[in-house]
């Protein structure tokens, strides 16, 4: 059962076994629709606070919204729906974080509620940012804690209510990467140290008993903690085992796992050694639509080659004339002329890109581009030179040459990828 799912990885790294699992963090429908056709036993598919809540968040979905989504593709791909967990990632205050704490936790708790009661079962607990009220200097990790288990109540008292409150798995922690990459380049990242791992746990664990939640506290299977990964506009940060060492011995005795973010762009052999260091939940999310968007960029690359300008669907035109025009969602996070930010609207793992693919105009130029590249056969030259990868593979009879197949296989290659570390 999916509510098991989560101890067994526990208990099978504590027997020293090296298993994990991905977390994949996203709610594009082809990312999806890749994950459901992988083949895999079960799945994670999380949302975030910012992406799902109670006001629709930036996908226009609310907790139930996102659960009917997600079931309606798996019926749709053949892929029941029972082998699938869902997560809610950062629940808590940060949607509000400007207001004060009187008017921020309420929210969040009803946040917190409205996810559990759609029916989602892995809860990441995270109240690290600041309030509106909580003044200068960093937040006290008390203060935090204590917001964690008000939430954790919520989340009890609300799967309590549907007769499932023993079916829901928790973690905790918060110190991650930023949300979908660094926004300026990096060298290096900071390793978690020890000692605030520790008082993470020993400040969150009482903060549980003083709410009342210690039946809460039993089933917290991991702890968020920053291993030293991180991706930016043009730079991955590699895991390093030997700056980890520490962090990965003492949860070694611990009854939890790590749960790692930002893991995208990292080697197959990092994210095995991520899985061996106890690191066991893997969350990707940008590196997938990453994978999307180049599959995408390069059929439309081999459709400038094949058909006549009036008929080409200039899906990539599209995509820098909508960005334009609703920047929010990339003007913060890239920084350059103009020249550099043209370049990193396309090209940046960051990929910021992954918040216009569902506006209209897209969607028709896909859909045309789409149309064009079935209608007409697409020639073994032109695979080789923009996919070379599934070029071989067709060549091998192992794929066909389709448009869709042929951006569905992108995806497919690092979803195995995290399947083979896991």
């Amino acid at each position: 059962m999916t509510n098991l799912l989560l101890d067994d990885i526990v208990q099978a790294q504590k027997r020293g076994e090296t298993r994990g699992i991905p977390s994949v963090c996203s709610a594009h429908p082809w990312v999806l629709k890749a994950a459901m056709q992988s083949g895999a036993d079960h799945l994670l598919i999380e949302s975030t606070c910012n992406q799902v809540n109670q006001f629709g968040g930036y996908t226009r979905m609310r907790p139930a919204d996102f659960v009917a989504y997600i079931h309606r593709l798996a019926e749709e791909n053949g892929y029941p729906a029972e082998k699938i967990l869902l997560g809610g990632d950062h629940l808590g205050p940060n949607v509000w974080q400007n207001e004060p704490e009187a008017s921020a936790m309420p929210k969040a708790e009803q946040l917190v509620r409205d996810y559990v009661a759609a029916g989602y079962r892995k809860i990441h607990l995270d109240c690290s940012m600041k309030l509106g009220d909580d003044g200068d200097g960093p937040l006290d990790v008390a203060v935090s804690a204590r917001r964690a288990a008000r939430l954790a109540r919520v989340a009890e008292e609300t799967a309590a209510r549907l007769g499932r409150n023993h079916q829901l798995r928790y973690v905790i922690g918060s110190e991650v990467p930023v949300p979908g990459g660094a926004t300026e380049h990096e060298e290096g990242v900071a390793v978690t140290a020890v000692a605030d791992v520790r008082q993470t746990i020993d400040v969150t664990r009482e903060a549980f008993r003083l709410e009342g939640v210690d039946a809460a506290w039993e089933r917290v299977v991991a702890v968020v903690v920053q291993p030293g990964v991180e991706f930016g506009d043009d730079f991955v940060l590699p895991y390093d085992p030997a700056a980890a060492a520490d962090l990965s011995r003492f949860i070694a005795s611990r009854p939890f796992v790590y749960e790692a973010h930002s893991t995208d762009y990292q080697t197959p052999a990092a994210l095995r050694q991520l899985v061996r260091d106890h690191f066991a939940i893997l969350k990707v999310g940008p590196g997938l639509t990453f994978a999307f968007r180049e599959a995408v960029f390069a059929l439309a690359m081999m459709e400038k080659e094949l058909l006549p300008k009036a008929e080409q669907s200039h899906i990539i035109e599209t995509l820098e004339v909508v960005m334009l025009a609703k920047p929010d969602h990339w003007r913060k996070y890239y920084r350059g002329d103009e020249r550099e930010l043209a370049f990193k609207r396309k090209y940046s793992f960051s990929d910021r890109i992954r918040y216009y693919w569902p506006e209209a105009a897209v969607q028709q130029a896909f859909d045309r581009l789409l149309s064009n590249l079935t209608q007409r056969a697409i020639p073994l030259t032109l695979l080789s030179q923009f996919l070379p990868e599934q070029y071989e593979q067709v060549r091998a009879g192992q794929l066909s040459a389709m448009p869709r197949a042929l951006i569905l296989n992108k995806m497919a290659a690092v979803l195995e990828m995290y399947e083979r570390a896991c």
